[in-house]
């Protein structure tokens, strides 16, 4: 059956009746090869049901009381590394307000103490909250700095898991979710093909199942899906380990709460039969001995119910991908270590390639919905967090196991897709951060609500503590002047170092551990590690700005209430071009340009002022376009610039994923399998966005060739997307050419086989006659 010249109703029938769940009677009087190719196991349903929230107000009045009453409303947990936590939490506090204080004192001496007005209070005020963000993150690098060169003995470890010898109890069955809305299929398929050879690799793929959890919305993108499924199954075949057998399709008529609701449909359907699960995201891999290693610590540390790894980032070849790839190889390991020092088992969950505890997270981790309809209430959107401390608020811990290796994702190959990701992400933190007055959560998951929300807050806060010290100049006020004439240039000089320095000292202790293992061969040796470091720290520097008007716009969309089209980030990597860049960030840059040579005009000498906000937003639409060039990447990569150890000395389960997703753009029969997302309409301009835009186009020119939207906001243009797909598509004239000569006679032959299995398989699928199975 050749699905791509299939008619729209009947692809529609055929990936319904695969998705239909085999019901008791209908498996008694099924052949066994079709009970099968089913697409998922009997039933075997059980409850999970949401608790209604209590409100912030009630929530606050209930914790206050129990408090006055002598009542702690959170549940204490007897482990022996509860009072480290506690005194480390401690510690933490007191070095950031520390920090905060001695440089707002620096600031007040520096000129700010002979301004009493209410501009300088609230000056004073934003540089307070955001000089102790700065030094929350600094402090958090340095303990984990300390935690990476010296150990901590009350992290969780992989020692601490069972004997590595010791057999694995026959009833620790472990369900691997991979939930998917309208994604790549070449990506998923081959990442989780890897996966599970890998596990099988390891040889405890016995206690396993695999589930795939679709919501896609687009008939054609479905059956792509199951052809996957069914193509999956046949490579795979028929091992004594069986697994093969246990890699199930799911597809949701009705989808609701996005991927919580996804993984809930699961638990309800599913979820007793088994005691684990590892929730993946479509662009996840990970090796079987990780797997297995989690599934042993899980069985030996029975009060853990969240087990969360650091995935590496990598994959994609963009010059952004591969500068995140980086940064978080080298300074966000000292982070995730440093989170993991201070909040040991009361950790972040971050939704996907991690390992949860099935009964007590049906129990207690039913997601409800947010009082309100506005751009703060409906369904919970950063489910992850929230997770996680209803699971700690059951008396259950959740674990960041950094040393856990074997752990993947992709990051986003451009700017704009980054940007999107985070208007999700600020949305749901700023929907979280309502949250923190529940009454039995712990405190370090309502610091948690708290900072994820200041996280995107932090940018508007920033955007308006540059504003106010604009003010003065702009008005001509006699404070600037004090301070040019620098009545105590001491204060100015070390408050610009201490932030300097706090912002860095990350970065120089990252690549200093690096240096003190013997490491930096993985990254294209000590000089081209610390000239990379360099590199993506001015590249981050430029980027800063734009993500600071970004944010700003994001946090003000979700307080206005505006709606969120939810949409699944790219996994492909795909050039952004300029008519796309200047559409997103022409006007912020057309404008910056018309304000700085309208101020400017008559005082040159100033430019300093604005420089380091006002050039990054000069160079925003050209930054974009080039750092989504995946031949600048490979280029650099070549060169060993921007290396990560992943790509010096890739894993095997890696190198597989990479092959087998080559594969399945190439061959021809397995063409549907690329996928790709549908061109997504552009958001119509508001009122206010057409006159900036006519007021951009009065001040510098014809800049922007068409109306601009929203930063961030939709997918990448039409004409970018008809341009991915083709490349993808191994059918067309353009895509020939990328498959090698040598290499046609094995492809057409795997494709030849893919034909006939899925012809096979198709044949399986149909319902016997006089059944009465309704589809899911």
């Amino acid at each position: 059956m050749d699905l791509r010249s299939t008619p729209a109703m009947s692809l529609e029938a055929v990936v319904t009746d695969a998705a239909r769940e085999p019901q008791a009677a209908d498996l008694r009087h099924r052949p066994a090869h079709r009970e099968r190719a089913r697409s998922a196991p009997p039933l075997l349903r059980g409850a999970m049901t949401p608790r209604p929230w209590r409100g912030f107000w009630p929530g606050l009045a209930i914790t206050l009381l129990a408090l006055l009453l002598g009542r702690d409303t959170v549940q204490p947990l007897a482990a022996p590394w509860a009072a480290t936590a506690r005194r480390r939490r401690r510690a933490l506090l007191a070095l950031v307000v520390g920090s905060a204080a001695l440089a707002t004192s620096v600031l007040w001496l520096g000129g700010m103490a002979s301004e009493a007005g209410l501009l300088a209070w609230l000056q004073v005020g934003l540089f307070a909250l955001l000089f102790a963000w700065i030094a929350a993150g600094c402090v958090t690098a340095l303990m984990g700095y300390r935690a990476l060169r010296r150990g901590d003995v009350h992290a969780l470890a992989a020692d601490d898991a069972l004997d590595a010898g010791a057999a694995i109890d026959a009833g620790a069955r472990t369900a691997i979710l991979m939930p998917i809305c309208n994604e790549d299929v070449a990506t998923w398929a081959s990442g989780l093909r890897a996966t599970i050879e890998s596990l099988r690799a390891s040889g405890q793929a016995r206690h396993f199942e695999v589930f795939i959890l679709s919501d896609t919305s687009r008939p054609e993108l479905r059956a792509a899906e199951l052809a996957a499924w069914l193509a999956l199954r046949e490579t795979l075949g028929s091992d004594d380990d069986g697994i093969a057998g246990r890699l199930h399709y799911r597809w949701r008529q009705r989808r609701t709460k996005r991927k919580a609701g996804n993984v809930m449909d699961f638990c309800r359907r599913w979820g007793r039969a088994y005691r684990y699960m590892v929730v993946l995201d479509a662009d996840s891999v990970m090796s079987g001995e990780t797997l297995v290693a989690m599934l042993r610590l899980m069985e030996s540390q029975p009060r853990v119910g969240i087990l969360q790894t650091l995935p590496r980032g990598g994959g994609l070849d963009t010059l952004h991908a591969r500068a995140q790839a980086f940064a978080g190889r080298v300074t966000g390991r000292l982070f995730s270590a440093g989170l993991s020092w201070w909040q040991l088992g009361e950790s972040h969950y971050w939704g996907h390639n991690a390992m949860l505890r099935v009964a007590p997270f049906m129990r207690h981790c039913a997601l409800a919905r947010l009082p309100g309809n506005g751009g703060l209430g409906g369904e919970i959107l950063s489910h992850d967090f929230v997770e996680a401390a209803l699971m700690r608020r059951a008396g259950f811990e959740v674990w960041l196991v950094p040393a856990l290796e074997g752990s993947y994702e992709q990051q986003p190959p451009h700017l704009i897709d980054e940007l999107q990701r985070d208007r999700r992400w600020c949305q749901g933190n700023l929907q979280n951060a309502r949250l923190v007055a529940e009454p039995g959560l712990a405190g370090v998951h309502r610091a948690m609500f708290v900072t994820g929300a200041l996280s995107y807050a932090a940018s508007p806060l920033w955007l308006a503590f540059v504003l106010l010290g604009a003010v003065p100049w702009l008005a001509g006020s006699s404070t600037a002047v004090a301070l040019d004439a620098a009545a105590l240039p001491w204060a100015t000089l070390a408050l610009w170092g201490l932030t300097l320095a706090m912002l860095l000292l990350p970065r120089v202790l990252g690549v200093a551990l690096v240096l003190q293992r013997g490491e930096q061969s993985g990254y294209g040796g000590g000089i081209k590690l610390v000239g990379s470091a360099l590199a993506e720290a001015l590249l981050s520097a430029l980027q800063a700005p734009v993500r600071m008007l970004a944010h700003s716009s994001f946090v003000l969309s979700a307080l206005t209430g505006l709606k969120l089209q939810w949409i699944s980030p790219s996994r492909t990597a795909a050039d952004v071009g300029w008519r796309e860049a200047a559409s997103r960030f022409g006007l912020v840059g057309a404008l910056v340009a018309a304000g700085l040579a309208w101020g400017l005009a008559g005082e040159p000498s100033d430019a300093w002022r604005v420089a380091p906000l006002a050039l990054p937003l000069l160079l925003a639409v050209p930054l974009a376009v080039m750092t989504s060039r995946a031949s600048i990447g490979r280029v650099l990569r070549d060169r060993g610039w921007l290396l990560v150890p992943e790509e010096a000395q890739p894993p095997l389960v890696l190198r597989r994923a990479g092959r087998y997703a080559r594969e399945l753009a190439a061959v021809d029969a397995l063409a549907p399998l690329a996928g790709g997302k549908a061109p997504v309409a552009a958001a119509r301009p508001l009122a206010w966005q057409r006159g900036l835009s006519l007021a951009s186009l009065a001040l510098a020119g014809l800049f922007i060739s068409a109306a601009p939207r929203g930063m961030g906001h939709a997918e990448l243009s039409a004409h970018v997307l008809e341009t991915q797909r083709i490349v993808m598509l191994a059918t067309s004239p353009q895509a020939e050419a990328r498959v090698l000569p040598r290499e046609k006679p094995r492809l057409q032959r795997v494709a030849a086989s893919s034909q006939r299995a899925t012809r096979q398989q198709a044949q399986w699928l149909a319902p016997p006659r006089g059944t009465s199975d309704s589809p899911i």
